[in-house]
């Protein structure tokens, strides 16, 4: 027990000491607690998440290049319409957008470019910017667990398939749930928060200081040559990930067999993406490496694999004691998988990572098999709970959005966990959980 506690106390340690270095170093604070685990106490490493790391370096492969081409500006510049010209429903649309490109682009990141935009908006319309930015930034984490091109939907719905679960059902779970999720949150915020910016005393402060720009400051970009090309490309993609998973999950016959498997598939459907937009939207490959996507996308690979590789052998390492405890607290009450989910992702850093790391375990505990699928609705139904990602208030787009709030009324308080985006996170996910566990069992 005192080993094991040690254990816990070393994994826990490695993570604190990534969060508080910060970005990429969170993933270099893996790779040293499982030093300390495999020389000090003699554990075994863990499996590393390839599959999940090449996913994402793929998807930021094509992203980047598409960011580079001008398309994801392009993109931003269109939600950005959307968002001024309906600026009362701000609370709303922010979320709302913020989910679609997450959908879309399958990272999170995409919400960087928008951030600005919120914040005018909001400006305009005497609402604390901290609302609508805390629901888009929630809403883009969450919608990791709905894109198709995602490396957490991915690995989930390969889990699933061989247990009856199709992608077009799993999709169809993920994406209304979070969605409704999403939306039901952004009203129940804006009922209980006060809104009203002048009345907020950081704001008055930091306005009389002058370090509050005029609503409206933000200059307005020319969209690249290749922009919207670029985006229809990624977009015809992402349609194709999809019809292929579809076609293989239905065992379509001009696929059987199955020469190239749904995993090699996507990465190998992304890569020619990104040599369709960077050849036919001339885009220079060297600045390909300077786009802000390219950027946190291989920050993101780097942690996922420090910190996915550092809880896999924590996990790993008592797997029979994990195995009983969590196969007792599913089978009494299936809701304490979310629960699991919540926290795990909270250190784990990555929604795919946790999926990766907790999926197995639980599989084995409750002896879900292809001969007895039934309890897998509950992997279906907790699914977004991997999001829990804003607990800590050092994710990327979480530091981004306090950044880019120059009114400071979306920042953290003293105590961690007193932050903008704590109540809304866990809302959404609670909310899009409860309606999984009813939706779920209905498609078995």
């Amino acid at each position: 027990m005192l080993y094991t506690i040690l254990q816990f106390a070393v994994l826990l340690s490695a993570i604190f000491i990534g969060i508080r270095l910060g970005g990429i170093a969170i993933g270099y604070a893996g790779g040293l607690g499982v030093v300390v685990l495999g020389l000090v106490f003699g554990m075994k490493p863990g499996n590393i998440p390839w599959d999940v790391i090449l996913i994402i370096a793929a998807a930021i492969a094509a992203i980047s290049a598409m960011q580079q081409a001008g398309g994801l500006d392009y993109m931003v510049r269109v939600t950005e319409k959307i968002l001024r010209v309906n600026p009362k429903f701000i609370n709303y649309l922010s979320p709302a957008c913020g989910w679609l490109l997450t959908i879309l682009a399958g990272t999170g990141n995409a919400v960087f470019s928008l951030m600005p935009v919120v914040v005018d908006v909001a400006k305009s319309q005497n609402i604390k910017p901290s609302v609508p930015l805390s629901l888009m930034v929630v809403s883009s984490q969450i919608g990791i667990t709905a894109s198709p091109v995602s490396a957490a939907v991915v690995y989930m719905s390969g889990v699933l398939e061989p247990l009856g679960w199709n992608y077009p059902t799993l999709l169809a779970i993920w994406i209304s749930t979070t969605f409704i999720a999403c939306m039901l949150t952004a009203f129940i915020i804006s009922l209980i928060t006060p809104m009203d910016l002048s009345k907020d005393s950081v704001y008055q402060e930091r306005l009389k200081a002058g370090l509050v720009k005029d609503a409206g400051a933000i200059l307005h970009g020319e969209d690249k040559k290749g922009a919207k090309l670029s985006v229809g490309i990624f977009l015809l993609t992402v349609l194709a990930v999809v019809l292929y998973a579809t076609a293989i999950s239905s065992n379509i016959k001009w696929i059987d067999p199955v020469i190239v498997p749904r995993d090699a598939a996507i990465m190998s459907f992304l890569l020619t993406a990104a040599t369709l937009i960077t050849w036919l939207c001339k885009v220079e490959t060297s600045k390909i490496l300077e786009t802000s996507v390219f950027k946190s996308g291989m920050t993101a690979c780097v942690c996922v694999f420090g910190v996915a590789w550092l809880g896999n052998t924590f996990v790993a390492g008592h797997e029979s004691a994990i195995k009983e405890v969590a196969g007792n607290w599913v089978k009494q009450a299936p809701a304490m998988l979310a629960v699991a989910f919540f926290f795990a992702s909270m250190l784990l850093y990555s929604q795919a990572a946790t999926a990766k790391a907790i999926v197995p375990v639980i599989i084995t505990a409750l002896g879900i098999s292809a001969t007895n699928p039934h309890d897998s609705y509950m992997l279906v139904a907790c699914f977004a709970a991997v999001s829990a990602l804003f607990v800590l208030p050092t994710y990327p787009t979480l530091l981004g959005a306090v950044q880019m709030d120059d009114t400071g009324t979306t920042r953290i308080g003293k105590f961690i966990f007193n932050h903008s985006f704590f109540l809304p996170g866990v809302l959404a996910i609670v909310i899009a959980v409860s309606l999984a566990f009813f939706i779920a069992p209905l498609c078995i």
